[in-house]
């Protein structure tokens, strides 16, 4: 899925009163799974479109993501393998990510 592609979803979702948060690959180090400006849309009931790496820390950015939602706060999340919740939700390829949530307004 393109990357538009996925923006246009997170304006719909959004348009039509459903509670969005949007995740952006912000930073990477070594071998990462998914490059800088990749995005991953969340609605508030976790359904999602894109991917921030590929499906190893997907399900830990969603549900961070359903915080984003609840209090409108943004959030900066960075995975590795160096990190014990990496290696609990799956990035072992040896790269870091950042990724930056935040909450989308209509």
């Amino acid at each position: 899925m393109k990357q538009t592609d996925i923006l246009e979803t997170a304006q719909k979702w959004s348009e039509s009163g459903k509670g969005v948060a949007l995740a952006t690959v912000v930073e990477t180090w070594g071998s990462a799974p998914r490059p800088v400006g990749s995005h991953l849309v969340i609605d508030e009931t976790g359904n999602f479109v894109g991917s921030v790496s590929g499906g190893c820390v997907e399900g830990d950015v969603i549900a961070k993501a359903l915080d984003v939602i609840g209090d409108g706060r943004s959030r900066t999340l960075e995975f590795g393998v160096a990190d014990e919740t990496a290696w609990r939700v799956g990035l072992s390829c040896g790269g870091r990510i950042k990724v930056y949530l935040e909450k989308i307004e209509p």
